[in-house]
């Protein structure tokens, strides 16, 4: 196999959350192998921004609240308007919630399952419709995570919407395949980010985690380059549907 399969070179690619932690990976992961960087939400990253024209690409920041049902449409025709294409979709962006499941608020839900799992679908959807209209086909990856797997304790609506994005990644993948659209999933394990500050600064949750991950170490956002560049390039033109884990070995344990 020719290793230009694993070439971007003149893609266009969203990222959600790019301004930090493991979309700023992802983003930076796919700038490295040739595509332009569209980081969509609430905040601009000059970091990320150095680091995707450190690569030589572009980076172009679209403000949105994907928490606050925006226009999916106009985001995509502003990448259009800009890059003249979209050929990659990383629906990124998430949040999350702790508390006991008999405490937990009716506004934490609705939160978590708004941006975590409501804006992937509709920007996928806005996505695909561009993809399908220009008839080139493209790569959409969702961020799953070990609570597609697992249930967790005190993070009810986040299991929800992660258990729901693999389920819907199946379901697209079914339905867009025949389109040319590639759609799949990345699970990351246990990494060292923002949502996980928490667990990392309770000494005994953090030993127990770290006691059951085979790597021994949680994951760095550049762990994630590699199974973004192959899930959003040629590479993996064949394959649709799939959730993969990049965990460090903790599913295996």
């Amino acid at each position: 196999m020719n290793l230009s399969a694993f070439s971007l070179e003149g893609r266009t690619a969203i990222v959600t959350g790019a301004n930090t932690g493991l979309g700023q990976g992802m983003a930076v992961g796919l700038a490295t192998a040739g595509a332009d960087i569209v980081n969509v939400g609430l905040m601009d990253s000059p970091e990320t921004k150095a680091a995707v024209q450190a690569a030589g690409r572009r980076c172009h920041w679209i403000e949105s609240d994907l928490g606050a049902s925006p226009d999916y449409a106009g985001i995509v025709a502003e990448v259009v308007r800009e890059f003249g294409r979209c050929d990659i979709l990383v629906n990124n962006a998430g949040i999350i919630r702790r508390a006991d499941a008999l405490e937990f608020s009716e506004k934490d839900w609705h939160d978590v399952l708004d941006v975590n799992l409501t804006a992937p679908f509709f920007l996928s959807q806005a996505v695909a419709r561009a993809m399908v209209a220009d008839g080139r086909g493209g790569k959409i990856i969702n961020i799953a995570s070990m609570l597609s797997f697992q249930g967790g304790i005190r993070v009810p609506s986040y299991t929800a919407s992660k258990s729901a994005i693999a389920g819907l990644t199946r379901l697209l993948a079914n339905e867009w395949a025949e389109r040319g659209i590639n759609v799949n999933a990345i699970a990351p394990g246990y990494f060292a980010t923002n949502n996980t500050a928490a667990l990392r600064a309770d000494e005994a949750r953090n030993r127990d985690i770290l006691g059951r991950i085979p790597a021994a170490r949680w994951g760095e956002p550049s762990d994630l380059a590699g199974a973004a560049v192959f899930l959003a390039s040629a590479a993996s033109d064949y394959v649709h549907g799939t959730i993969l884990p990049v965990d460090g070995g903790w599913l295996a344990r």
